[in-house]
């Protein structure tokens, strides 16, 4: 690999590091897939165009999957593909308008699974695995056994992830926290088969604006809920309300959407220091580095909720304007 891979401070997981490191410069082949389903929040238009743009400076040909067929299983805009695939070139408008690589390949899943091919590798990952293992990866696509086992097609998904990477022959899969499952299961699936096992890099999921949760308890952005997400269609105005809402306690960073925004977002990818408008009385503004710098300075009361709220929302209506156009 290129001496700019030690991606460790991109992502939360890497599966494994050592796997990454003995990788061939120039021949690695890696995705990301993503499931149209309606306008994109933050997460997808602002935060993964820049980290695909760092895997390819680090030497992977990367390839976006817009998960078309996979939108349709899960039911995503009642399953119809046509306002799915609307969905998915908006992404891709929007990816492109914030700065993704112009070598960076768009495929469509239904591009995939016009093949024979793909069945007959679907098959194979099939055989290779058993229901007990594929329930464990339901929350891949948000849903419960309950519901899979009143609509069959939902057992197929994860199977479908899978044979994704094993089709397009990659060396490196890449998603949220949320897709580990389907990671893991792939690079299981993988070692049965006697076929490269795809090393996994896991990126942050951003909490919800009502409040994020812990651990196990952890509640993400989601187009159900259109004010726990800030939309890569929504005005200054309406990200400034949603963020003066969010939740957002005094001191606090652990758990706290608005922290978690400027970790994973706003402190590396906006592209200077952070101004944080204190008033006079509370010691001015402040110019922010980093995000320990941050952290501390908000832990000890030094950045008061409704001044960061402020900078965060001027953060984010600036980073957002270049794409705005796609949805105006």
């Amino acid at each position: 690999m290129t001496e700019d891979r030690d991606l460790s401070t991109e992502f939360e997981e890497v599966v494994t590091p050592e796997e990454l490191k003995s990788l061939k410069p120039g021949g690695t082949e890696g995705y990301i897939g993503f499931e149209p389903s309606g306008i994109p929040h933050i997460a997808t238009g602002i935060l993964w165009p820049r980290k695909i743009n760092r895997l390819v400076d680090s030497g992977i040909r990367m390839r976006v999957l817009l998960a078309d067929w996979h939108a349709m299983v899960n039911d995503k805009l009642d399953g119809d593909l046509a306002r799915i695939r609307e969905s998915g070139e908006t992404i891709r408008r929007c990816m492109k308008a914030q700065g993704l690589y112009g070598e960076v390949e768009f495929v469509w899943a239904s591009e995939l699974v016009a093949s024979s091919d793909y069945w007959g590798l679907l098959l194979q990952v099939a055989k290779n695995s058993n229901l007990s293992r594929i329930r464990r990866s339901l929350p891949i696509m948000g849903r419960s056994e309950e519901e899979a086992d009143r609509d069959f097609s939902k057992y197929i998904y994860p199977l479908m992830q899978v044979t994704d990477i094993f089709y397009m022959k990659l060396d490196v899969a890449v998603g949220g926290m949320d897709q580990r499952h389907a990671h893991m299961l792939a690079r299981d699936i993988a070692e049965k088969m006697d076929v490269k096992k795809p090393v996994s890099l896991h990126g942050p999921l951003l909490g919800s604006l009502k409040g994020s949760g812990r651990m196990d308890n952890f509640k993400k952005m989601s187009k159900s809920d259109p004010d726990s997400a800030i939309f890569m269609s929504d005005s200054p105005e309406t990200v400034k309300r949603k963020i003066r809402s969010a939740f957002c306690p005094q001191g606090v960073v652990d758990g706290n959407p608005l922290a978690e925004i400027m970790r994973h977002l706003v402190i590396p990818y906006l592209g200077h220091e952070v101004t944080v408008d204190r008033p006079a009385a509370k010691g001015g503004p402040l110019s922010i580095r980093s995000y320990h710098e941050f952290e501390s300075l908000y832990a000890s009361g030094k950045i008061h909720p409704m001044d960061l709220k402020e900078a965060v929302a001027s953060a984010l209506n600036e980073m957002m304007e270049p794409s705005r156009s796609v949805f105006s």
